[in-house]
């Protein structure tokens, strides 16, 4: 034995003998609690008389009343004797028992066993309990359970495995406890011990169920105990698929929310309330059924033909009756409308022409007609008077049904009207560049059709046309000549001709003459501008000057003390003084007498002041 060790029980003797004891004393634990597959510790404590010596201690166990024992420690060390516990125990130096890895079968009674020379040997024993929790599940039964049934049906197994000691199984239904009676209920046992020496538990439970137990909850229950504490084990919850025929039956319709009209998605929806659902039968008219898989038919666009009355029809088996259902759909409609008359020649210029829209429907109808969109007429008849070319055309009926939203049809006339070409021209570059490409457009409206054509001999056309209207496109490329002479677009049919001359522009350079003139016009506007500021600012000191001097009397008036302005007499005896304009005919005109009228030219190229005393 080590020194550490020697020491340690050298101790253990002095803190025995210093009790002063007058007999050996050892104490155990009655009952110790450990957990398979874990490791466990057995005390063993005593008390040695003062003039006796530590001579042993041993365990020992019980097996069919034999005594085996497992290991003994003195001074000297530790002897490990044969046993099924040899590999698994050990003895600490305060003499505790260890056992590793606890199975099954170490439940069992344990003895400590001190010996102390002439004070003789003392025994004490200790029970040695083992648990482990057990894992447990339930399975319900997948097949349904019909709830008419007299006998009793298995509903689940709930199964706790691998657990010691053996559990016990309990079964609930919405939380209350269910007990064996053989009437309603019945739970059966097994119980299985497993080569590890654990326990598996089976339980299955039977019952009678109704209808209303569709909504049921079950659950099973593992109580067992570990470590000396009582525990329970808890399974999920689950819902038994209960079989019972069907009493009621339920027809919808699904759609949308408001009235039905044609292209309407809508689905008739027969529904029973047994279980399992019954075969549903849906017709329209007896002996004709429709393909309506689980009780459905749905119409993914709806017409007027769809109206009427439909039957939904389930025999159940079960309970030998028939339930029968039925819905009627009513389908708003309006018809593709007509337009008479059907056929109409070309108009001419300044004639006229009626047309009338009709059509039928479930509910009263409103007419209208438009003309690219746009509203030309309300009600059933267009007239069309004094026509031209502008009235050509495509024309539309709509016809609505305000009592059902989005419910419309429309019908479409084309009308023509005889007339020569009308020109239309676009150019697509602002600008022409010498030896560059450029493209002119022509589009000519006209019954019969016209045939356009290009002075320009060297270019490549297309042409398109619809509806009495042409559309013609010139590529050419620009040259010193076609810049002088230009392009001319010519539309001609039986009725006449119509020309469009196209101008070309070259591009301007930014030092051009034609650059340099803008600039001078632009300057000699300015200078325009600004000597009628100046004139005008000369008159307003000028009259401002008279006014002072009459002021001051420097200026003598008439009689009545007023000076007199009037237009100038030619006398010799009189001083005038001439305020001339130089500006140009359309200037004057901004100047203005002393009563607000403009004067006009002629009489604001000179004023005459008169200052006659």
């Amino acid at each position: 034995m080590s020194v550490a060790r020697l020491a340690l029980a050298c101790l253990l003797l002095a803190a025995c003998r210093s009790r002063g004891a007058n007999s050996l004393e050892v104490h155990v634990p009655k009952v110790v609690e450990a957990e398979i597959g874990k490791e466990t510790s057995i005390s063993c404590n005593f008390v040695i008389p003062e003039n006796s010596t530590y001579a042993y201690v041993k365990w020992l166990y019980m097996e069919k009343n034999e005594r085996k024992e497992i290991l003994s420690k003195t001074q000297v060390g530790v002897d490990h004797k044969e046993s099924d516990l040899k590999e698994r125990v050990n003895i600490s130096d305060d003499f505790t028992l260890t056992i590793s890895k606890v199975t099954p079968k170490d439940a069992r009674t344990y003895l400590c066993q001190v010996g102390a020379g002439s004070a003789g040997f003392v025994e004490k024993q200790v029970d040695l309990r083992v648990s482990k929790a057990p894992e447990t599940s339930v399975t319900s039964v997948t097949e349904g359970i019909p709830a008419s049934k007299n006998e009793l049906s298995q509903i689940a197994t709930c199964i706790s495995k691998n657990g010691f000691p053996p559990p016990n199984i309990t079964w609930y239904k919405d939380q209350h406890l269910l007990h064996s009676d053989k009437t309603q209920t019945e739970v059966h046992h097994a119980v299985t011990r497993e080569s590890n020496g654990l326990f598996s538990v089976r339980s299955t439970l039977s019952g009678r169920v109704t209808k209303e137990d569709r909504n049921a909850l079950y659950h099973c229950q593992a109580n067992y105990s570990l470590l000396g504490i009582n525990r329970t084990s808890q399974t999920e919850s689950f819902q038994v698929k209960v079989f019972y025929p069907s009493e009621n039956i339920n027809f919808d319709i699904d759609g949308p929310d408001r009235e039905l009209k044609e292209g309407d998605r809508v689905t008739l929806r027969c529904k029973a309330d047994g279980n399992p659902e019954p075969d549903y039968n849906i017709f329209k008219v007896e002996d004709s059924t429709l393909d309506a898989p689980n009780g459905e038919l749905t119409f993914e666009h709806i017409t007027k033909e769809d109206s009427g009355p439909y039957y939904c029809r389930v025999f159940d088996f079960e309970s030998m009756k028939e339930l029968t259902a039925n819905v009627s759909l009513s389908v708003n409609y309006i018809d593709v409308p007509t337009i008479t008359p059907v056929h109409h020649e070309a108009l001419k210029e300044g004639e006229d022409l009626h047309l009338d829209c009709d059509a039928k429907g479930s509910k009263p109808l409103d007419f209208k007609w438009k003309k690219k969109g746009k509203l030309v007429a309300r009600g059933k008849k267009l007239s069309l008077l004094n026509v031209t070319h502008e009235t050509l055309g495509n024309y539309s009926c709509v016809v609505t049904m305000p009592e059902v939203a989005g419910l419309v049809h429309s019908k479409h006339v084309f009308v023509n009207v005889y007339s020569k070409p009308v020109l239309m021209a676009e150019v697509h570059q602002e600008y022409a560049e010498l030896n560059k490409l450029i493209s002119l457009s022509c589009i000519a409206v006209a019954v019969p059709k016209a045939t356009i054509l290009w002075s320009a001999p060297n270019g490549t056309s297309g042409h398109s046309h619809r509806n009495g209207q042409v559309n013609s496109t010139l590529q050419i490329q620009v040259t010193p000549e076609l810049l002088k002479s230009g392009v001319n677009c010519t539309a001609q049919n039986s009725l006449g001709l119509a020309e469009y001359h196209f101008s070309l522009q070259k591009r301007p350079h930014p030092t051009s003459p034609s650059t340099r003139i803008d600039k001078e016009a632009q300057e000699s506007q300015g200078v325009i501008i600004v000597a009628v500021v100046v004139g005008i600012l000369l008159i307003a000191v000028l009259g401002a000057v008279l006014y002072f001097l009459h002021k001051k009397g420097k200026l003598p008036c008439g009689r009545s003390g007023k000076q007199e302005i009037t237009r100038p007499e030619a006398h010799k005896d009189e001083i005038v003084v001439e305020v001339k304009s130089d500006k140009l005919p359309e200037e004057a005109g901004l100047l203005q007498g002393a009563n607000g009228e403009k004067k006009s030219a002629g009489d604001q190229g000179e004023r005459y002041i008169d200052l006659r005393n």
